[in-house]
């Protein structure tokens, strides 16, 4: 027998021990040998499943739709695990209050860790009542019970708790310390023996005459009436305090931890009904912003298609300068164009943009010799809307150039790194990397020339020396 037959063979035997444990409702021991079957063999899928059926024998429903939902996963087709998931969904808001359950067993956790048993005990009956089976709760709420003395109810969620699982430890656990407590506190009565009363006896003729003897107590009849009533008002009194005001306070008190919850769960619902108005606002904020995109790119669409046509007849009548045309053409959003659309775009833009971007380039030269900065940046901006690369860089080169003349030097250097980055190769990258090189080195000398200044004084005129200014021209 080979070492996977053998994994086979003891897991099939701890599924055996787990189902025959299963049939007496010995459901701890049957969870814990169909667990070692499974650790044996994990594609067993009849130990799942069955291990699913105790989990949901004891109240865990969740722990128990995992291991059909694993065993699903394992045999999708032919496997029972299919049928028990759709009885346990089928029902309509079972897993909802097996969810509440959960919640209030939690809830009461909580309450028991602060000191409030009562509100505990009060979530756990709610708990119980809609999920009969829940093992958990029942143990919890009987060592509640014990821990406030009513050790007749603990007896009873423990008698219900044994039922549903006849081997689990916490409850014999619980059986016995309850045990153990009623025979401490069970203290046999003694009858007190009646005492012979002290009688005086003697004969009055022919008649025997008994009669008891006197006593101080019927000598002093009155002392001891109003004795009798000043220890009356004092029981009275004591009644009062020890007995009918700790259980008016008790049910002050229930009272008060019955409107707590009841607060609680009103809370709670509140909470719900404000998320789910959150999440229906969030819904209709999203179809609203859908709504005003999908407004946006059909009104752009609009356009672009309107200036299309405009421009495609002024095109085809030559009544309209390339000027003119090219910069209504730069007002088109081309990825909003269908296919006929952007063929008709690209062969207008195909002729008119070349020409025009020449022309452009030309006039900025001549404006940069000049010193008209401004309209070579006006011109070389739309040359680059137009062909961002034209001459290989040129274009972008000498509006890098305009933009160092302008002062705006940030400007320039973004013009000159995309440049260096985009058109590698190319006079215009190595004028620009010369550039940038330049202003590195006018930066350094720079700070060499203020160092030395520092080291050797002023020079007595004001100035910190000339050279550095110099070197950087």
């Amino acid at each position: 027998m080979d070492y996977s037959t053998k994994l086979v063979y003891q897991s099939n035997y701890w599924y055996n021990d787990g189902l025959k444990k299963a049939g007496i409702r010995d459901m701890s021991g049957a969870a814990a040998s169909l667990r070692r079957s499974l650790q044996y063999n994990r594609a067993n899928v009849a130990a799942m499943n069955l291990l699913g059926l105790v989990y949901y024998g004891r109240g865990d429903v969740i722990e128990a739709l995992v291991e059909w939902i694993i065993s699903k996963n394992v045999k999708p087709h032919d496997n029972i695990a299919n049928y028990f998931i759709s009885k346990v969904q089928e029902t309509p808001g079972e897993l909802e209050q097996i969810n509440q359950a959960v919640k209030k067993y939690n809830q009461s956790l909580q309450y028991a860790a602060q000191g409030g048993e009562d509100l505990a005990i009060l979530q756990l009956k709610k708990a119980v009542a809609a999920h009969p089976s829940y093992v958990k709760a029942y143990q919890l709420l009987s060592l509640l019970y014990l821990r406030t003395e009513q050790y007749a109810n603990a007896r009873q969620m423990l008698r219900i708790a044994y039922r549903l699982d006849t081997t689990d430890e916490r409850t014999l656990k619980y059986m016995h310390e309850l045990n153990q407590i009623r025979r401490e506190n069970h203290v046999p009565v003694k009858k007190p023996g009646k005492k012979e009363q002290q009688t005086v006896t003697y004969n009055l003729g022919n008649e025997t005459i008994i009669q008891p003897v006197s006593t101080a107590f019927k000598e002093n009849t009155g002392l001891h009436t109003v004795v009798n009533i000043g220890l009356g008002v004092l029981v009275g009194v004591l009644v009062m305090r020890f007995l009918i005001m700790p259980a008016v306070d008790s049910t002050k008190q229930k009272r008060i931890n019955k409107q707590t919850v009841a607060f609680s769960d009103q809370i709670e619902t509140q909470k719900s009904q404000i998320n789910a108005l959150k999440t229906e606002l969030e819904g209709y904020r999203s179809t609203s912003e859908e709504t005003e995109n999908a407004q946006a790119t059909a009104a752009s669409t609009q356009e672009s298609y309107e200036i299309l046509m405009e421009v495609s007849d002024h095109y085809n009548a030559a009544d309209m300068s390339n000027a003119a045309m090219v910069e209504e053409l730069l007002r088109i959003n081309p990825d909003s164009l269908g296919i006929g659309g952007r063929q008709t775009y690209d062969e207008i833009k195909d002729d008119l943009f070349p020409s025009m971007c020449g022309e452009l380039y030309g006039l900025s030269q001549q404006n940069y010799e000049v010193a008209n900065y401004d309209s070579a940046v006006t011109n070389l901006e739309m040359v680059m809307r137009m062909d961002e690369g034209y001459e290989d860089g040129a274009a972008m080169l000498l509006l890098a150039q305009t933009y160092e003349k302008q002062g705006e030097q940030d400007k320039a250097n973004l013009r000159y790194q995309k440049i260096v980055e985009s058109y590698p190769g190319t006079e215009a990258a190595e004028t620009a990397k010369e550039a940038l090189n330049a202003q590195q080195g006018g930066d350094a000398k720079a700070q060499d020339g203020d160092s030395k200044s520092t080291d050797d004084g002023n020079t007595g005129d004001g100035s910190t020396g000339g050279e550095p200014d110099a070197a950087a021209e």
